[in-house]
């Protein structure tokens, strides 16, 4: 990784500085986006940027570009970088300003972005992952994917010392979602997912499946569901931008169903398959 946006232009990595006045370093004040990144075009731009749009209306972020022109220079630095299947970060802060809970007068939003190399993760989906369940004690904005990340870290951070892949958040019982993606579970040929509230991230992937789903006419209902319908789920699976459709075959050490991807999961994903084989041809 050679080359960054900052402060909107293309410049070298090593000459990026960040000022320890900058909120998003003191504060996490900031908001992100993660773009894949397929045979060198973005996936689903336009529904990164509706979601980028959305979280910095509702942290009152004013960006400091328009979408269009924010694309244009992620293009360029996909370019310029010669990534072909990747991600891109996209990162913007309130601004920099002496140190101080209301938001600073005058201060101009950050904006910086890097991308790199990332390998589709072909062999875990083929075998899945497992996962751990964990109470979800995050603030009750999830839907704003704001930079305060902590508490992700430390359920990844739980899941490996327990020797799984992930961790699934669940509410007094009632499942959210994964740590750094959305879950689905499927019984009796349903596919079942938490509805798209302030209780979890509106997942790029997770629309993606969904729309995947009705064109397949797979029975969908965006309807939570307990720890306990989980024990019980034919398969399971997450959603997300690095990990495309995961199957999740062993929770808390039991396995899911017969401990294999199943069929339900398995047409999922090959329907994304299709998806980026029709990015790819564009």
């Amino acid at each position: 990784m050679k080359w960054m946006i900052w402060h909107h232009e293309l410049v070298l990595r090593s000459d990026v500085r960040v000022s320890p006045d900058d909120r998003g370093y003191v504060f996490g004040d900031g908001i992100y986006e993660v773009f894949r990144v397929y045979d060198g075009r973005i996936f689903e731009p336009e529904a990164h940027f509706e979601r980028l749009i959305r979280t910095a209306e509702g942290t009152k972020l004013t960006l400091p570009y328009d979408t269009a022109s924010i694309q244009r220079r992620l293009e360029e630095l996909l370019d310029r970088e010669g990534v072909r299947d990747g991600t891109i970060y996209l990162q913007i802060t309130r601004g920099e300003a002496p140190r101080a809970h209301p938001f600073p007068a005058g201060a101009e939003p950050n904006l910086m972005a890097y991308c790199k190399e990332l390998a589709r993760p072909s062999e875990a989906m083929s075998r899945g992952i497992s996962a751990v369940t964990l109470d979800d004690i995050r603030w009750l904005r999830c839907d704003l994917k704001t930079l305060n990340l902590l508490p992700n870290v430390l359920a990844k951070q739980e899941a490996v010392e327990r020797g799984a892949d992930d961790a699934i958040w669940h509410r007094s019982g009632t499942v959210t979602e994964c740590s750094a993606s959305n879950v689905m579970m499927v019984k009796d040929g349903i596919v079942r997912t938490h509805p798209a509230n302030h209780l979890i991230l509106h997942g790029i992937t997770r629309a993606v499946v969904l729309r995947l789903a009705k064109r397949l006419e797979v029975p969908v209902r965006e309807e939570a569901f307990t720890l306990e319908e989980l024990a019980s789920a034919d398969e399971l699976f997450g959603t997300g931008t690095t990990i495309e459709v995961m199957p999740i075959v062993g929770v808390d050490g039991r396995p899911v169903g017969n401990g294999q991807p199943g069929p339900v999961t398995r047409k999922l994903q090959q329907a994304f398959e299709e998806e980026i084989a029709a990015l790819r041809r564009r």
